[in-house]
């Protein structure tokens, strides 16, 4: 006489976007370097903006007299700190994805969700929903911040005062397209390191090579449409010239973005994990 065994069910259910999703969120919150980075990015911001607006009051009256309006002035150097705020948006933005190729996890979570693209669009909205949010309070909160600091001067700005609406709300969408190319990036190259140089070079060494194009006559109208300058465009209340404008040099930017996801999702299906 033999004794059956009798094996416990598991449970299973099917992979969806929703599933996706929430399971991305859960390592997003659970990891380390998030909170660092988000948290980097908000105290550059905040107390750099501030910093930045004593430094502006404190020395208005020399400023006077070169600028038409210093009211004009107050409404972008309270933000001036998102430059460095991108670093760390981005940095998070390649670790998002390149922390699973270093360890290896890719390979689990790419068994767990076959098709593999669900996974790319769970991270790139998870991540681009969290970064959206936050640094949208925290350009609120540094510009108020700022505007009362100037107040000591009579030169504040609201966000009625012309733009100022524009590039506030603008800091959160300018890094939030930040991080999601440089989750572009880190599918792409899947090394951290590789895909951080390649981010800052796009956002940092490209801008300085366009200041040599100046120089010739066919650099200027190369230059607007680099993805950074396009980018910043967006967040400047006296742009330049020859600029795009800034919707349309915000749109060239997310373009610039959207084709390099469209790759990454591409290698992503072709390669081995």
């Amino acid at each position: 006489m033999t004794t059956a065994t009798v094996t416990p069910s598991v449970p299973t259910g099917k992979v969806t976007q929703v599933r996706v999703l929430n399971s991305e969120w859960i390592k997003l919150k659970s990891l380390r370097s998030t909170f660092w980075s988000l948290f980097a990015a908000i105290a550059a911001t905040v107390g750099l903006g501030l910093l930045f607006s004593w430094g502006f009051a404190s020395r208005v009256s020399d400023h006077a007299h070169r600028i038409d309006d210093a009211a004009t002035l107050a409404v972008t150097v309270p933000l001036q700190p998102y430059v460095i705020a991108q670093l760390a948006v981005g940095v998070l933005g390649v670790m998002v994805i390149t922390g699973e190729y270093s360890t290896g996890m890719i390979r689990a979570t790419l068994a767990a969700v076959p098709r593999r693209l669900p996974v790319l669009w769970a991270k790139a909205a998870v991540f681009g929903v969290v970064v959206l949010v936050v640094m949208e309070i925290v350009s609120f909160v540094t510009f108020f911040g700022g505007e009362a600091i100037l107040s000591s001067q009579h030169i504040q700005a609201t966000l009625s005062s012309p733009q100022a609406l524009r590039i506030v709300t603008g800091v959160g969408l300018y890094l939030t397209v930040v991080g999601l190319l440089g989750t572009a990036l880190g599918t792409i190259i899947r090394s951290t390191a590789g895909a951080i140089a390649a981010l800052f070079g796009i956002l940092l060494v490209l801008p300085v090579l366009g200041e040599v194009l100046n120089l010739t006559s066919w650099g200027k109208h190369i230059t607007p449409y680099l993805p950074s300058n396009a980018g910043g465009d967006l967040l400047s209340n006296n742009p330049d010239p020859g600029s795009l404008g800034p919707w349309t040099g915000f749109g060239y930017f997310v373009l610039y973005t959207v084709i390099a996801m469209a790759v990454a999702a591409y290698l992503l299906k072709r390669r081995d994990a």
